[in-house]
């Protein structure tokens, strides 16, 4: 079993109106696909699988395959450096715009898990980039164009739920300033890619890639290769996610929960390992700015709806994380008013 996966054909609105002045017209103007009107049913399907599952994933996208496959193999290709070209990006500063490290918190994991990473801080672009690693050499082009294009995915669906919980207009006439500002916002806001590296386990029944967590940001857009390793927690059981080759899992963060005033959940899930084959993923975590007070709409609250978070913002979450074990969904039930 795996989250329902969704086709983006998000933008069938516009395409509708001008198919009202001929196919000629279309022609004309370079339509890519024909006009689809099954954006409600994709809303639905959107809602139902961020309340029910909290993950879902994301085929027919957009993002050419070239970039996806580049991403993988670049990143695969910077595991292969020897040590000391890779230990040259190691931190303990959680606010470095590039740290390679081991575990889950190396700092404060009383348990190490079988996994490798390299983080990467994706805004803004211009100013972490030369940061970045510089070795294999293509390593920043490609590793930026793919920042570039699961930034865009990531806006198009943030749209997408938005107005699945009634807070985005669904024409150009129906948008409010408010509106517009929040999108800003999230155009404007935080991105955090991690490559993770998880080798053959010599005792995978001992130890994980990755402990039960929920991801601290809105939503998190995942590539993963052909190894299974991912699993959710769905009904107090463990379901591992098929990996679909070129698509993306997307999961509900833990600001997405709160912002929906608990409409959405962020769901549990944590990554097994492997006794003969390696796996990689790349993880891009996608938020408002650092800066920003994240909590509940004031459309979500009424009488029938009480507020359940507290406001929080990313340092709030730096200093719990650097004096507790993150794991579950700790952060998150620290924030619960009830």
């Amino acid at each position: 079993m795996s989250p329902p996966a969704l086709a983006m054909t998000l933008n069938g609105d516009a395409t509708e109106t001008e198919f009202q002045k001929g196919v000629k017209h279309l022609f004309e103007n370079g339509v890519s696909k024909l006009p689809s009107s099954n954006r409600s049913q994709v809303l639905n399907s959107l809602s139902s699988a961020c309340e029910e599952y909290g993950f879902f994933q994301v085929v027919n996208h957009g993002i050419p395959i070239e970039v996806i496959r580049s991403m993988i193999d670049v990143s695969t290709r910077f595991f292969g450096l020897p040590y000391e070209e890779r230990a040259k990006y190691m931190s303990s500063d959680m606010a470095s715009p590039v740290r390679y490290g081991t575990s889950l918190n190396q700092i404060r994991d009383a348990v190490f898990c079988w996994r490798d990473f390299l983080k990467l801080v994706c805004h803004p672009l211009s100013d972490v980039l030369p940061h970045w690693p510089s070795s294999p050499m293509d390593f920043r082009e490609l590793a930026a164009t793919y920042a570039k294009e699961t930034k865009c995915l990531f806006l198009r669906i943030t749209e997408a739920i938005l107005q699945s919980l009634g807070l985005w207009g669904a024409t150009q006439d129906d948008k409010t300033p408010e509106e517009y500002e929040i999108l800003k916002q999230f155009h404007d806001g935080s991105q955090l890619m991690v490559v993770n590296c998880f080798p053959p386990c010599p005792e995978p029944d001992l130890t994980l890639g990755m402990p039960p967590h929920s991801d601290y940001g809105f939503l998190t857009l995942l590539l993963q290769d052909e190894v299974k390793g991912l699993q959710i927690q769905y009904k107090g059981k463990w379901i591992t996610v098929e990996p679909m080759v070129d698509s993306f899992v997307v999961n509900v963060g833990d600001h997405l929960e709160m912002f929906s005033n608990g409409r959405y959940k962020s769901v549990l899930h944590r990554v097994f390992v492997n006794p003969a084959k390696p796996r990689l993923s790349v993880a891009s975590l996608h938020s408002l700015p650092f800066n920003y007070m994240v909590g509940p709409s004031p459309k979500l609250i009424d009488e029938a709806n009480p507020r359940r978070y507290k406001d929080t913002d990313f340092a709030t979450f730096l200093e719990y994380i650097s004096s507790c074990e993150t794991k579950n969904k700790n952060f998150l039930e620290s924030r619960k008013l009830t």
